[in-house]
């Protein structure tokens, strides 16, 4: 939201509104809320929101569709997709981990690894521990065999297994994919242990339940949403953008040294002087 209202106040938009779906069932329908009142950018984020988004962009060609974090090579014409380096948000969670874990023992949980960006959350994590410390445990499941219909929104897996992995010994949990991943966040701050966020700042969409949230990584949407609008406002109707990646900053409870440092691997990975070497699709 912070980048629409913005785009209002920098004058690229004239009328702006938002809403939170309480409910996947609604998705649909907040969309169509906005598209048959004329709005000429809708802006959707996530990618439990994909399906919905582009069903929409079928069905009301005169709006264009931005899709935050929403990957699609084959997609309507009148579709955007804005997605961020899940590799690299997965290797920056991961180097943080090792270097806050006592135990040695660290657990990345995330969505079907049948969708590629959550393959490359984890096993950017995965590859982030080792890169910082090559002795650091690294423990990673990913939710298979489960309903469809539970895709993004399986907040019990993410409990039950993060509790596992904790059992184990994990002392620090990542999580990614929606609610899915939330269940992990909750699990980490009941065991309080240290947890990572990615997609939005889990600390402040969970409260209490994300006490344990030590930062999130995630896309730096506001910038990306205004560049966008920028491109409308023109006339040009841009391809798919990959945007820069950013990190909640971390409390004063921790070493200011960890900031500086997480700073400075981001404009490393930024400029490729490190690469991840995870694959854009799992092999």
């Amino acid at each position: 939201m912070g980048g629409i209202a913005r785009s209002k106040n920098n004058g690229l938009a004239d009328q702006i509104a938002h809403i939170e779906s309480e409910d996947t069932r609604d998705y649909g329908k907040n969309i169509a809320y906005f598209a048959e009142r004329g709005f000429d950018m809708i802006v959707t984020s996530g990618i439990g929101l994909q399906d919905e988004t582009l069903l929409s962009a079928d069905l009301y060609p005169d709006s264009i569709f931005v899709g935050i974090n929403q990957p699609q090579a084959d997609s309507p014409p009148n579709f955007i997709s804005i997605t961020f380096s899940e590799d690299q948000m997965g290797f920056m969670a991961g180097s943080l981990a090792a270097k806050l874990t006592k135990t040695g023992v660290v657990a990345g949980l995330c969505e079907t690894a049948g969708i590629d960006s959550m393959w490359r959350y984890c096993e950017g994590f995965r590859a982030g521990a080792a890169f910082t410390d090559a002795t650091t445990k690294v423990l990673i499941e990913y939710r298979e065999g489960g309903h469809r219909e539970q895709l993004f929104v399986d907040e019990s897996w993410g409990y039950e297994n993060a509790g596992k992995l904790i059992f184990r010994g994990a002392d620090v949990v990542f999580a990614a994919g929606g609610v899915t991943g939330q269940g992990a966040l909750r699990a980490a701050a009941e065991a309080e242990v240290y947890a990572i966020g990615t997609e939005r700042d889990q600390a402040a969409a969970l409260g209490v339940a994300g006490s344990s949230v030590v930062t999130s990584f995630l896309g730096q949407t506001s910038f990306e949403v205004q560049e966008m609008m920028r491109f409308l406002q023109g006339g040009q109707l841009p391809a798919a953008q990959i945007g820069q990646i950013r990190f909640v900053p971390l409390s004063q409870n921790f070493p200011e040294i960890l900031g500086f440092e997480l700073e400075a691997l981001r404009i490393m990975l930024l400029d490729s002087r490190i690469i991840t070497n995870v694959p854009f699709n799992p092999p």
